[in-house]
């Protein structure tokens, strides 16, 4: 029986159409749209964990000054450049004196009068004194004299209109020299104010310190309050470290932790939790701690980038996870568990976090639960998945 060349063309073209069908479902299957999401998953085990807090903040000194002059003035010479160790005591700056030598010697002179003026009213207090004794001695003599009828009564009324006026007088004197010792208090007080307002121009270092910066120089002139000079005290430097709000549990004064600054990144210094703020900062959400340098450090910069790691007690064993499982789904936080070959979200919840990426589960797993860490896409509930060791980035060749 001879066969129909048309048909074997037929049959023939049926069957690579039948080929073509099939490999194209099976690079659908296998690699297209339809193949199944690739994963990586972990098991739930259990575990302690060793929580920490980390942080970003900058270095600063616990105690710093502002010198400057308590007045307006001109800056006259500046004794001290930035770096400089300074001792307490020590003169750092002088401010014009202008015209304070005059004024004192102006105060000096008017003492000097004051102190005479007193001198001279003490002197007419004596001598109203005397005279008021003399004439009370007078009247007396008269008034027995007047008694044995050998004056006359008009005599007596003028002995006595003596006594009175010479009382007066001795009372006037008296407030004099009241009134010249306050004068010459208050000439004190002024003096001594002035030349306190003269020292004040002579700017002197409030304790041991070190120049951080020289904001005004010889020439210059300054507003009362305006520093000329910044101190530290470098033994007082602390970190100040903003940690997230939402990550802050546990934070507390005397937590030991560890500083590592921008400029040592290969040093790890120890320091400790020495006080927190009470006002955090509500626009970037972070809270406020100030971290000491248990050790000062050496090198260190003010204002230098600093991040601080700060241990928290070893937790009870529970069931741990990587953080990169933990997935939001409808407002709601869990995780992609599989179960069986099928992924299927389940809600926990979750305790504290360690810097080295696990998270306590405290409800809704169980021990030995596989659970998705990662996903080529976004999984849902009817999605064909494929558990592999890890995933190809994007690019690389199978």
């Amino acid at each position: 029986m001879k066969t129909n060349p048309l048909v074997l063309r037929r049959l023939a073209i049926a069957a690579t159409a039948l080929v073509l069908v099939g490999a194209m479902a099976f690079v659908m299957l296998r690699t297209g749209p339809l193949a199944p999401i690739k994963i990586t998953v972990t098991q739930a085990h259990e575990g302690s964990l060793s929580p920490a807090i980390f942080g970003i903040g900058t270095v600063e000194a616990r105690r710093s000054w502002l010198v400057g002059p308590t007045v307006a003035g001109r800056v006259l010479n500046v004794k001290v450049d930035v770096g400089d160790v300074v001792k307490a005591g020590q003169l750092l700056a002088e401010m014009d004196p202008v015209d304070f030598a005059q004024r004192l010697a102006a105060l000096d002179a008017s003492l000097a009068r004051a102190g005479s003026a007193q001198t001279a009213a003490q002197a007419q207090w004596a001598d109203a004194k005397a005279r008021a004794a003399l004439a009370g001695n007078t009247a007396q003599r008269n008034q027995n004299l007047a008694q044995q009828n050998f004056i006359s009564q008009g005599a007596l009324e003028a002995s006595a209109q003596t006594l009175a006026s010479a009382e007066a007088a001795a009372q006037a004197a008296q407030a004099n020299v009241a009134g010249a010792g306050q004068d010459l208090t208050r000439l004190k007080a002024e003096r001594e104010a002035l030349a306190q307002q003269r020292d004040n121009v002579r700017l002197f270092a409030p304790a041991d310190a070190v120049v951080t910066t020289r904001d005004a120089e010889a020439g210059s002139t300054v507003v009362a309050g305006q520093p000329v000079l910044r101190l530290i005290d470098p033994n007082s430097l602390w970190v100040k470290l903003r940690v997230d709000q939402g990550r802050s549990a546990g934070l507390a004064t005397g937590l030991q932790g560890q500083i590592v600054l921008r400029s040592q990144p290969q040093t790890a210094l120890p320091g400790q939790v020495a006080r927190i703020e009470l006002l955090a900062d509500s626009v970037t959400e972070e809270r406020i701690a100030q971290v000491a340098f248990t050790r000062s450090p050496v090198g260190v910069s003010v204002g230098e980038m600093a991040e601080v790691s700060l241990q928290l007690p070893a937790t009870a064993p529970t069931l741990l996870l990587p953080n990169a499982s933990i997935q939001r789904q409808n407002g709601h936080t869990g995780v992609w568990r599989l179960n069986g070959d099928k992924p299927e979200f389940a809600p926990v919840e979750l305790g504290v976090h360690s810097l080295d990426g696990q998270v306590q589960v405290l409800k809704g797993l169980e021990k030995n639960d596989r659970v998705v860490v990662y996903s080529e896409k976004a999984l849902k509930t009817d999605s064909r998945v494929k558990v592999v060791d890890t995933l190809a980035p994007a690019g690389a060749k199978p």
